[in-house]
């Protein structure tokens, strides 16, 4: 007698404290993105890369939880506690970066009318959504010693966080072709990104056995490499941006100086994570624990 192929369901999948968190994740993901397309207030570029956001957020989150739901994750080729770990690290980001633009862009002064209370609630539903991905980074993050996914450990989780901070420094590139300095901080900005990528790449796609020298050793030399680049460019970037110029008055959304001040905070920040991300991966590599 032939028997029936029986779906397997994983309830532990929507149970357990970080299925609940995606849970939360994708409601709020929800409501943010419903209610400010209920406005028909999102059409410039902040509008959409916040609908962007959200929309994507909700998309991965429930294919994350169906997939987990269903087990059939492991018949993907990738490694899936690596693939989770960076896409709420991302979405984490994400979710943040357009909880603060959002209503600085969109929400006037004074705020009244229907139309007012709904972006409001938005916002707020988007800041909740934030401490629901936030959640699940802290409950997934990898414990002191346990090294079984890369990206769930602090380095990995900070590769995150550089690449993401990249980006928002390129989003934020504006005239940078006249002066060799600055010519230079993007390079090191495009080169740290790349090679930063490329490891989120290979962790996920369970590529980096066939790299042929010692990962953790390799990792702490680059992260020493970048932490020089981005020094040169923490002190060249506001030295040949702002040198001999004063803020236009008055000063636009799009104004090249706020870009530029921008840039100089966003280096700032990544200048610090590959500080906390070299001395992570040295203790990592050279002081073992008994």
């Amino acid at each position: 007698a032939g028997t029936m192929a029986v779906a397997t369901v994983n309830l532990r999948a929507v149970t357990s404290w970080v299925g609940i968190a995606r849970l939360f994740a994708i409601v709020l993901s929800c409501i943010a993105f419903s209610l400010v397309a209920s406005t028909g207030d999102f059409g410039n570029a902040y509008g959409t890369w916040c609908m962007f956001t959200w929309c994507f957020c909700f998309a991965v989150t429930v294919l994350v939880l169906v997939l987990e739901l269903l087990e059939l994750y492991p018949k993907l080729p990738l490694s899936w506690d690596d693939f989770t770990s960076a896409f709420s690290m991302l979405a984490a980001l994400m979710i943040f970066t357009t909880s603060v633009v959002f209503p600085s862009i969109f929400i006037s002064s004074p705020c009244s009318g229907s139309k007012c209370a709904r972006q409001a609630v938005a916002t707020t539903a988007s800041c909740l959504c934030f401490l629901a991905y936030a959640l699940e980074v802290g409950l997934t993050r990898a414990k002191p010693g346990d090294i079984s996914s890369f990206l769930s450990t602090v380095p990995g989780l900070l590769k995150v966080f550089e690449a993401y901070v990249a980006c928002l420094i390129f989003c934020l590139l504006d005239t940078y072709t006249s002066e060799a300095g600055l010519q230079w901080c993007v390079a090191v900005y495009s080169i740290c990104f790349i090679i930063t990528l490329l490891i989120i790449i290979f962790t996920i796609g369970r590529c980096l056995t066939y790299i042929p020298c010692p990962l953790e050793k390799m990792l702490v030399g680059y992260n020493a490499l970048a932490l020089m680049m981005y020094i040169t460019a923490t002190v060249l970037w506001p030295l040949y941006s702002f040198r001999g110029k004063n803020r236009p008055n008055p000063c636009d959304r799009n104004c090249w100086w706020d870009k530029d001040l921008g840039v100089t905070f966003l280096t700032i920040f990544n200048l610090i994570a590959y500080l906390v991300d070299l001395v992570y991966s040295t203790r990592m590599v050279f002081i073992r624990a008994p």
